[in-house]
This record gives C-alpha cells, structure tokens and sequence, in this order.
C-alpha cells in the first residue's frame, strides 16, 4: 500500500515505550502503524537491534513482540541476505484486531479518550495558531493541499499526519509527546469513521479550517475546529462500539 505521510506520524509509531520490557507493547506500537497505515504493506520494518534502540528496550523483548505479530498475521519474517520482517497485507485481520480492542474498553472509556484526545489536539491548534510563522502555515497547506482522503486507508494514513504536522507547528515539546503518546494509544480507533465518504469530507473540511486559523493566527477558531473535528470522529466510534455490543459487526452500516 502507498502511504504519504510526515515524517511525524513515523515518530509517532517509533517513539520509544514509557514502560521497557513489555512485548505487548512492541506489538501494539506496530499494530497502531499498520492499521493507521503509516507502515505500509510489504514493508520492510527496521531490523531487531534498530527497533530495540528506537523503543528503548531490550532486543529479547522486540524478538517477543515481533512473535505475537506473526502469530496474529500481521508480519512475516523472511530469511537470507534480503530477509527481515515484512508488514502483511490483510486488511481483515486488522479490522478483526480493531473489533477486539473495541469489545475490551467500555464506552465511557471510549468516550473519556475521545474526549481527552479532543483537548490535547485542541491546545496543539491554539498553540500553533500562535507560534507558527507564515512559512509554517504555508508549508502545512502544502501538505494538506498534497493530502489524499480519497479511500478509508489514505484518509486515516493522512489524517494522523495531519494531527502530527500541527503539534510540530505548536512548537511545545511536551504537547508533541502527548500527542505522539495518544495517537499511537487511541489513533487506529478514532480515525474508524473514515470508512465512510461523508466522514472522510467532514474531516477533510476541519483540517482546512485549522490550517487557515494557523495562518490567520485566530487561535481561538484553531481550538474550535480542532475540537469540532475530533467530536465529529469520535461519533462513528462510539457508534461502532454500540453495534458490537449488540452483537453486530464493525463494518456493519448504521441506521438512519
């Protein structure tokens, strides 16, 4: 799969764990960065001693981590002079992973972490409305302006950049560690309504306006649709939780 992202979204996925030691970790960073799309099928992930450095951990526990990947389908490891770990292509495995992470948080957690996503994103626009330089802006059009939101895996691919291109632009290093922390946490879950055409425009349409808010350094509009695009994702989601609990299926439509 062709994904175009910053290089932010890249950080997002290799930033290193705040609890070492923990395989599972490893393997939901990486489930994160598939299903996001930011690490595309048939690539090639860094070697074992590269991720070990990257996430802060021990090479035994990345080996660990990239065993429960391959049991749950998503990579294949290939021998010999060209071999490493490859990213799988199935798409149905990662809607089966996404449908169990929603089975194992309640609703109000779901809606607790929209919530919260909503004002750290929110303080990032403000910021970045307040500190980015008109080269800043213009840079951040450019690349929304290049952005494909044309299919459900380019939108979330974009989308999360996206988010990341802004918290750079907030220039605070604390708020581009959260948003890094959080996006890689409750990313693939929030960006699920992208599946859908009119989510995929709605989205489309708030990053537009926060990139001209930036521009226009109006920090209090920034805060608004940044806010205003999050509760827009955040509905899907918890409309996709409802349907699971009623024994439904993630991709099944919701009624009207």
């Amino acid at each position: 799969m062709e994904s175009r992202v910053g290089p932010g979204a890249r950080e997002a996925v290799f930033a290193q764990l705040a609890d070492t030691g923990r395989a599972e970790q490893v393997a939901q960073r990486l489930t994160d960065g598939i299903v996001l799309g930011v690490l595309g099928a048939g690539e090639r992930l860094p070697s074992e001693p590269e991720l070990a450095r990257r996430f802060g951990v021990a090479l035994i526990t990345v080996r660990e981590g990239l065993g429960i990947l391959r049991e749950a389908g998503l990579v294949e490891t290939r021998r010999g002079r060209e071999g490493g770990s490859f990213v799988v292509a199935d798409d149905a495995d990662h809607r089966s992973l996404i449908t169990a992470r929603l089975r194992g948080l309640a609703q109000v957690e779901l809606s607790d972490m929209a919530v919260y996503f909503g004002a750290i994103l929110a303080g990032i626009a403000e910021r970045a409305a307040e500190r980015a330089s008109a080269g800043d802006a213009e840079r951040l059009a450019a690349w929304l302006a290049a952005a494909d939101f044309g299919t459900a895996a380019s939108a979330r691919t974009n989308q999360g950049g996206f988010f990341l291109e802004v918290a750079v632009l907030s220039q605070s290093a604390r708020l581009v560690r959260e948003q890094i922390r959080l996006q890689a946490e409750f990313g693939p879950l929030l960006l699920l309504g992208l599946d859908d055409d009119g989510q995929r425009a709605d989205a489309s349409a708030h990053d537009r306006r926060i990139v001209r808010a930036v521009a226009a350094h109006r920090p209090a509009e920034a805060r608004e649709s940044a806010g205003d695009l999050v509760r827009g994702l955040s509905v899907p989601l918890l409309a996709a939780k409802a349907r699971i609990e009623r024994g439904g299926a993630l991709d099944e439509p919701v009624s009207a």
